[in-house]
């Protein structure tokens, strides 16, 4: 049996004026998926536990069939793992965002998606100022970077703020806060005045683009522990693909082959065909593939109700289908296919909600379900909690 996973970031989500009080996922033509969940078993999955932050860390993880309480790992450590920085024991991670504030107001937590290469000069630049015995920073991909801080256990207790949780808001009261804050503050500061006078800014500036104004720290954690590997868990070999760190650092610490397909990324410019057609050539090797796609996770986070849409169709017409063509030439195959979290068009962030999910293919019969939508998948009456469950269907266990 071969097994293939979609995780649909970000898809689920609510109903729209705009379109006609129907979510994305009831708007977008999606035949393909809609099929396989007449065929399949279609539920609710509950990815993310009550006591933690909507995130994909959290999510993510209950969909590799780890539960994200008993198996906590802060997601700044995940993506470090990603980029291959090995945390020692007195030493933290955090996420930072290069950022776009206006007049106080978070303009963009993304700076209007910044490329890696101008972004990663920005950070360089920091780092080069910046570095000393306490701070040191790693650029990332896109707005995305890790910054690792030795000697100073405090700050895993602060409270933080993602900045795509206040896109367009006054950042008052959402800096970091608490005890041992005014270091974190004070390195904003500082990376504020770099950035002001950067050459690379400047070139966006003349060019109508937002500038990288300042960083944002969040997300932190510490050395992620000893995990049991994947295979050895599920008795079953995996490769992942995907255009951003963080599924990157699970595949790392889960002990999960990762797949650098060139073209994919982080948004609607990801190749879905190549994608799909990369990933699948790797159950040659594999039993399993993962094949997780970013872009209706920005475009929600954008406001984009028809960009997310079409996303959702890209992914049927160009992933869907070809999973469906290998599965119909391979045989033996069962396919999951469901979002991490939702991120509501209208929020522009993630919930805790539970999102639809479906298990279709090779010893799979249909428990009812007319179509794919968060409607559709409860008026089944399924829900897996915890969300790790789904792992488990998926591999009959």
């Amino acid at each position: 049996m071969k097994y293939v996973i979609v995780i649909l970031d970000g898809a689920a989500g609510h109903a729209l004026a705009e379109l006609g009080e129907q979510t994305s996922l009831e708007s977008a033509g999606i035949p393909i998926l809609d099929s396989m969940a007449r065929e399949g078993i279609v539920g609710l999955a509950k990815t993310v536990p009550d006591s933690c932050e909507p995130s994909s860390s959290a999510a993510c993880t209950s969909i590799l069939g780890y539960d994200p309480l008993e198996d906590y790992i802060g997601r700044a450590a995940i993506e470090a793992a990603a980029a291959g920085i090995t945390l020692s024991d007195d030493e933290i991670a955090m996420r930072i965002n290069t950022v776009t504030l206006e007049n106080s107001m978070m303009k963009s937590y993304a700076c209007g998606h910044v490329t890696t290469a101008e972004s990663a000069a920005m950070v360089h630049r920091l780092a080069a100022e910046l570095n000393d015995d306490t701070f040191t920073f790693y650029p990332g991909v896109g707005y995305r970077h890790i910054l690792v801080i030795k000697s100073h256990p405090e700050l895993l207790e602060l409270e933080y703020t993602p900045p795509h949780d206040i896109s367009d808001k006054s950042i008052e009261g959402h800096l970091p806060r608490g005890n041992g804050a005014e270091l974190l503050l004070d390195l904003m500061e500082r990376a504020h005045e770099i950035l002001a006078i950067d050459s690379t800014n400047e070139e966006r500036i003349a060019a109508g683009k937002f500038p990288c104004t300042d960083i944002w720290p969040f997300w932190p954690g510490a050395a992620p522990r000893k995990m049991l590997q994947f295979e050895e868990k599920f008795g079953v070999s995996v490769a992942l693909s995907s255009g951003v760190d963080l599924l990157f650092g699970l595949a790392e610490i889960f002990g999960l082959d990762r797949l650098l397909i060139e073209g994919v990324t982080d948004g609607p410019d990801n190749d879905y065909a190549k994608q799909a057609y990369k990933s699948l050539s790797a159950l040659d090797e594999h039993d399993l593939v993962v094949i997780h796609i970013e872009a209706p996770d920005e475009m929600g986070h954008a406001g984009d109700a028809a960009g997310k849409v079409k996303a959702l169709e890209n992914i049927d017409r160009k992933v869907m289908s070809r999973i469906l063509g290998y599965a119909i030439n391979s045989g033996d195959v069962r396919v999951l296919a469901m979002p991490d979290h939702p991120t509501p068009v209208e929020l522009k962030t993630h919930v805790n909600e539970p999102v639809p999910f479906i298990v279709w293919g090779a010893g799979i019969d249909s428990n009812g379900a007319f179509a794919y939508s968060e409607r559709a998948a409860q008026a089944t009456g399924l829900v897996l909690d915890p969300g790790k469950q789904v792992m488990d269907m998926l591999l009959g266990r």
